[in-house]
Parts: C-alpha cells; structure tokens; sequence
C-alpha cells in the first residue's frame, strides 16, 4: 500500500488545490513537491471520523466498503458500484470544476482526497486499483462498520429430496479405458476423432474432450506422429481400483488447463486474443459448497457466489473484453448484467458437466434452472476430506465364447479390456451388457503388427478367462497363424438374369461393361459397389429394366 505522500504524488497540481481548499488550506505556489507536503501534513492533522460524518450517505457507504476490503479494490469492481472517476487533464479540469459537481459516490471521494488510483501486481497480473493510503486506512479501519447479512440475502439451505435423481456414475474410467484401447490400435487425432457412439457409454463430444485433456495432462497419452497414443504410465493406471482411478481423474481435472467456458451449453466464445482462468471457476465453486450429502438447489449457488464472490473469474471487474455470444440469439454477452448468462451458466455446468461426469454428485431429475438440484456423492466427500480411495474391488474374468467373441463385464479389469481390445475388434455397446470384442483375422493382423504372437494371445485368453481356451478359437486363431486369410464375407450387389446372352452384352457394352466385376456363374455377376443406381440407369439406357431388390446405402 503506497503512502499518503506517494498518493498524492500522482495527482494534478490543480486537484491537490481542491483537496487543500477542502482542509482549509490556500496553496498558492507552484511546487508540487511542496505542495504535496502541505496537503498530507493538513490530512494528517484533520479529525477524519468527523469529516467522514460530513459525507453524504452513498459516499460515506462507498468509504466504508473500500475500508472493509482493506483500503483496495479493483477499479472495475468498485466504479460498478459506486460510479466513475472521469479522466481529465489540467485543461479540463479547469474548465469543467468536477468537484463542484462529482457524477458518482466515488469521484466526490477522490476531490475530497479520500479516494487514489493505482497499479499493482497480482497472481492475475498488472491489475488497476483505487485505494486508501496507509495512514489513512490505519485511521479509518477502526470505525468500519460490521456490514450485517440483509434478511433477503441468498442463502445455502439443504432442501428435501428430489422424487427422481440421476444416481453419481462412475464410467468415466471405462470411457477412458476404451479411449486408450483405440489409441493403442490405430492412435488417436485429437482434433479428427471418429464417431464413437457406439463404443462410449456416454458419447457426450465435451466429455470425451474432457477425458482426452486428463489423460493427456496425466501423462498416459502422448502425442506421436501427429497421434495419441497411450504411455507405460496408461498400463499403470489401468490396473488400478476403479476408485483410485476416478481419485486421479478427479484430481487432474482439479488443475487441469481444460476450460469449462468454452465448453459451457449456450455460450459461444470467439477469438484467442483474450484468456480466463478455469481454475478461478472451480474454486468459487467448490469454496460454497457444503461438504455434506444434503440437497441444494443450483440455483442457490449461483445466487451464494454471485453475492459472495461475483467476479470470480474477473478479478479486474472487466467485464467488457470477453468475446461471448448467447448461442441461440448470436448477441454478445458483454457487461456485469450479463453475469447470470455467463458466470451462472458456467457454474451450473460446472456441476453438471464435470462434477457429474467424474462422480462427484448426484443430480436431480429435473434439469430446468428452478428446480434442478445436487448432492455430493461419498467419492466427493472422500475427496475433500483427502481421505484415501479403496485400493481392492471385486473384478470377474472375462468370457471366451467358442465363435470367437470376448464378453467383457461391467466389472472386470480396465487392464484386461485394454489388452482384450488389441487382438479382437470392438463391437456396439450396449448399455447394461457385457463388453463385446470378436477376435477376427484383421485383429488377429495388428496384434501381430503390435509384437503380440498367437501363443500370447492364446495365454492372455487362458488368464483373463480363468478357463481353458475353447477349442474352436484355439484352432481358429492357429490356422490364421498358419495360413492366413481362408474367407471374407462380403456385403455386394448381385445381377442375375434369365438368359447368358443378356449378360455377355452387358460385359461388352461401353455403356455397362465398366460396372461389373467378377461373374458368379452363367446367370449371375457382382456390380462394383456403390455403382449399382449408375448400373440401373445405363441398362435402362439400352432398354432393359431391372427389377431392383437392394436398398439405398448399398
């Protein structure tokens, strides 16, 4: 905090004379230096509580809140609340005499010498402050008054249970598991993933991005060739207890650069040139949540942090630089009376989004702003309370079935799944039923390519199963081993006709011959795939109709 000397060092030659007018004092002389000496000395001998007395009650109430702040304010936060100090030079100061008629609490403070602007470093940057100097503060400190909570002030209140809720899940480490699974196989591009719907057990694109970011921050992906691909550390955390990896999931996500604003439903952030905190969020967050299992309302929260702490992830009070539009009306979200349609977007989501998706609450039902609801899980708690996650859990074998198909439960290893999914392919999820992966030769091909030989694959199969492989995938998997490729079945287009002569005018035609491949038989030939409509129309072209028995997407 800068002395009273210092303060008054920064102002105009013409404003320390209205402040010295104020005091009594009649400065004359044209040294600055001196006169600021004469303007602290004569602050220093005024009775300040009587003077404060002597304000009018918006700017004695605007005194007081800089006092109880501890002399400093950001000058964005304070100007919202108590008005503008308007920037002049000496010119317009003379012509204009604001102090005759100041235009907020705040810029008659600063013509009264009670109010100073200033830079200060902070762990968000340089960040622009009015302020009290020391000796004023030190004098003024003790006649703060207790601010006392307003009866209609937002409170936390526990509320009863909801009829419905949506229980805390936990399948974010078998998503995750089955992310690292596909990196391991073909590697991942982050920004070009495939559609995985019909792997995920929640297929939500941000949460996906979200587990990408953790497990990129955790050091089990890494980045190769342009593509992820898991790290020895991925193998370790795979065979960990289902709570220990949602521990180290949930205490990555606790640090992690991934930002929940850009992410957060009907917001729109534009531009790179300007950057927020994500961790500011969750703290304001989690700093209002009580750590017990009681229902609260979401609402609620909002409301708690928005008169707690409103410019938690502001702390300059700036609320004019964020490039954010409203999703559905495509209008910049610009100004402190846009905080409920950002920040308390951003703090419903963030319990919502991340807190859900990571188990750390449970959520009602109902999703509209009134009545949706939470309460944190035991895992939160746990979490908060540090204490330790469990280490053992009860894990069952996977199954072998004789077609050659692997049924991988619910809850069985993370770690056996993973190195199931490198010697067969994965198919369709469906929700509560086994994992289903089916070991066929372009599998069995990149296990090969990946240094997994039969014989392991074989051993893997025996020790995840609990069981002798059965006969039929032994033998299977040995004769690919040995001869490769024996079969394919194929999904083709088929013509057949009455008569062979139709046929050796279509292979000769220059209209029709381009469309067929490989005869099967007298009567019948393959159309070259996806040629089949083109096929149609030239054969119509030489007068002959086809009866068409396939549907569109063939």
């Amino acid at each position: 905090m800068r002395t009273l000397e210092q303060a008054l060092l920064d102002h105009e030659l013409i404003v320390l004379r209205v402040i010295a007018e104020w005091l009594g004092l009649d400065l004359t002389g044209a040294d600055k230096a001196e006169s600021v000496e004469q303007v602290a000395a004569a602050l220093a001998g005024v009775d300040l509580l009587q003077e404060v007395e002597y304000l009018e009650p918006e700017e004695a109430a605007a005194l007081a809140e800089l006092v109880r702040l501890g002399g400093r304010a950001p000058v964005a936060v304070f100007s919202r609340d108590h008005g503008e100090v308007r920037a002049m030079g000496p010119g317009r100061l003379e012509r204009e005499e604001p102090w005759l008629d100041p235009v907020s609490p705040a810029e008659a403070l600063w013509y009264r010498g009670f109010l100073y602007r200033g830079f200060d470093q902070t762990g968000e940057g340089t960040l622009e402050f009015y302020y009290l100097p020391q000796e004023l503060l030190a004098r003024l400190a003790p006649t703060t008054t207790v601010v006392r909570e307003s009866p209609d002030a937002p409170r936390l209140e526990p509320i009863d249970a909801p009829e419905q809720s949506r229980p805390p899940v936990d399948d974010a480490v078998d998503d995750l598991t089955t992310l690292l699974a596909l990196a391991q196989r073909t590697g991942l591009h982050p920004d070009r993933l495939p559609d995985l719907r019909g792997l995920l057990m929640n297929p939500d694109r941000d949460r996906r991005s979200l587990l990408l970011t953790l497990a990129t921050e955790m050091l089990l992906l890494r980045r190769t060739d342009e593509r992820l691909r898991p790290t020895r550390a991925a193998l370790d955390w795979l065979q960990r207890s289902r709570e220990a990896q949602l521990r180290a999931l949930v205490d990555a996500w606790s640090r992690s650069v991934w930002n929940e604003l850009r992410h957060t439903p009907g917001l729109v952030a534009e531009g790179e040139a300007w950057q927020n905190d994500p961790l500011l969020a969750r703290t304001a967050l989690m700093d209002v949540l009580p750590a017990d299992e009681r229902w609260y309302r979401l609402a609620d929260v909002v409301a708690v942090v928005r008169q707690q702490d409103p410019d938690f992830q502001r702390p300059d009070g700036n609320y004019e630089t964020w490039y954010l539009r409203d999703a559905e009306t495509r209008e910049y979200l610009s100004g402190f009376a846009e905080w409920e349609r950002v920040e308390g977007r951003l703090l419903r989501y963030l319990i919502q989004g991340p807190l859900y998706w990571l188990g750390m609450v449970e959520l009602s039902a109902a999703t509209d702003a009134a009545r949706a609801a939470y309460r944190l899980s035991p895992r939160a708690l746990a979490w908060l309370g540090d204490e330790p996650p469990p280490a053992d859990e009860v894990r069952v074998p996977l199954i072998v079935q004789p077609e050659g198909v692997l049924l991988v439960p619910h809850n069985a290893s993370r770690y056996e799944r993973f190195q199931a999914a490198r010697i067969a392919d994965p198919e369709s999820f469906v929700p509560g039923k086994p994992y289903r992966y089916r070991i066929v030769p372009s599998s069995l091909a990149q296990a090969r390519e990946q240094g997994i030989e039969p014989e392991r694959m074989i051993k893997f199969l025996e020790t995840a199963s609990g069981r002798p492989v059965p006969t039929s995938v032994r033998r299977g998997i040995s004769r690919w081993s040995e001869h490769g490729i024996e079969g394919r079945l194929q999904a083709v287009v088929v013509l057949r006709v009455g008569d062979a002569a139709i046929l050796e005018t279509l292979r000769t035609n220059p209209k029709t011959r381009d469309y067929i491949a490989e005869a099967l038989g007298e009567l019948a030939v393959v159309v070259r795939a996806g040629q089949w409509e083109a096929f149609r129309q030239a054969v119509a072209g030489l007068g002959l109709l086809l009866d068409v028995e396939v549907g569109s997407g063939q």
